[in-house]
């Protein structure tokens, strides 16, 4: 099971039949010095986090009161899952009730063996306060509890907007981070969530020093450590049991996570800019494309490619916008300088499927890397004379067009 982001390992019969007064039940030890086998080994299925869900479904349906675990399931096994929940309330006959879990699949999952999922816990009448729960498959006596979350709703936000990104792993791209979180803070954002697997001491002080700021949350995801996870998006490329690192469980938590404390989320990497062209920061952007499309809309960003295999000088009418930009500050720090990238390949594809997202997180059932596979709003394409979507992807080898477009002198 998995809490907060966090593997922790699965023990069998521990004969927990009840909840602890705290609502966690640890994990123990089967006898001296052995420790537990990973979950993965021993269930065809791993908790990751649970939210209370009390918004109304699609097509103005009653609302149901359901506790949704976030879980990555091995899409080939037919499982019975069982729910153990700790209520609390003066009406509650027993803290612990037990039901069946009912699991929806994403479509996302890019053929891996292992797909994320939701398992949707329903809450019994009297049941005040779901403050635990635990899944199990319909066999297995529950071992680690985990809280649940979004136990209040809120229209009144900490957070305007919120940046979801996920996976960081192996990172070393100093510059490239510290550039990217300023320009965030530029541009309105308050909060940055990065679902960290690993990177190097630089890259961890930079991390420390935006938490210690209060600008971001580092979320350890350790997948890796328990999964044959990926590392591309392509099984028969990239080998392994899940998708990328983990990163559409990630993103979907993310969502969830800061449904009730952020207006808005956006979800891209940390290598991906959305940078309007009609005005300076989101908060002005926002207004505007509520106004033409309506509130809670799905709002799509197409992407632009900036390699950073292709560098030039500016033209003569750009280099005041750079005279900053050979900092010597700068010299001997690792990663890219995206403000050496200032031309992007044309797009060409007379379909758009490589585009990035903001939405109210309040709208979204389940989301994907490029888009959401489920909500409860439309969503509309972005005219690019009010944004442009940089992405200098530094993890690109190779460009992908010869010709190469000069950056608008608005960016």
């Amino acid at each position: 099971a998995v809490h907060s982001g966090k593997f922790e390992c699965c023990c069998q019969n521990a004969g927990v039949s009840s909840c602890s007064p705290s609502g966690v039940s640890k994990c123990r030890k089967k006898g001296p010095g052995e420790l537990p086998t990973p979950i993965y080994r021993l269930c065809p299925f791993s908790s990751l986090s649970t939210y209370i869900n009390q918004r109304n479904c699609p097509y103005f349906c009653p609302v149901i009161l359901q506790v949704r675990v976030i879980a990555v399931v091995l899409r080939s096994e037919a499982a019975a899952y069982r729910c153990h929940l700790c209520c609390e309330g003066h009406k509650v006959s027993t803290p612990l009730h037990i039901s069946e879990g009912h699991v929806n699949i994403h479509q996302d999952h890019f053929d891996f063996q292992y797909g994320t999922a939701d398992i949707m816990c329903p809450v019994p009448s009297g049941c005040e306060t779901p403050s635990h729960v635990s899944v199990t498959s319909a066999a297995d006596v529950p071992e680690v509890f985990l809280a649940v979350l979004n136990q209040r709703t809120s229209d009144s936000f900490p957070h305007n907007f919120t940046v979801c990104i996920s996976t960081m792993f192996d990172f070393t791209n100093v510059l490239q981070l510290v550039q990217s979180m300023e320009m965030l803070q530029l541009l309105g954002v308050s909060r940055v969530v990065i679902y960290k697997t690993s990177c190097d001491a630089d890259t961890q002080r930079l991390l420390d020093y935006y938490t210690d700021k209060g600008f971001t949350e580092v979320i350890p995801w350790s997948m890796s450590d328990h999964l044959s996870v990926s590392q591309g998006w392509k099984p028969e490329i990239d080998p392994g049991d899940l998708h990328y690192y983990g990163q559409l469980p990630a993103l979907n938590d993310c969502v969830y996570r800061y449904m009730y404390q952020s207006r808005y989320v956006a979800l891209h990497d940390v290598d991906e800019l959305i940078l309007p062209q009609s005005v300076d920061r989101w908060n002005d952007l926002m207004p505007l494309l509520e106004q033409k499309n309506g509130a809670d809309k799905c709002h799509l960003f197409e992407n632009y490619m900036f390699p950073h295999t292709f560098k030039l000088p500016p033209p003569v009418s750009e280099t005041h916008h750079l005279q900053d930009k050979e900092n010597p500050t700068w010299q001997g720090i690792s990663g890219v300088n995206i403000l050496d990238h200032l031309y992007h390949e044309p797009n060409t594809n007379l379909v758009r499927d490589n585009f990035k997202v903001i939405v109210s997180p309040r709208a979204v059932i389940e989301t994907s890397v490029h888009g959401l596979l489920s909500s409860y709003s439309s969503c509309v394409w972005v005219d690019n004379k009010l944004i442009y979507t940089i992405t200098a992807l530094w993890h690109f080898t190779v460009m992908h067009h010869s010709a190469l477009l000069m950056v608008s002198n608005n960016c």
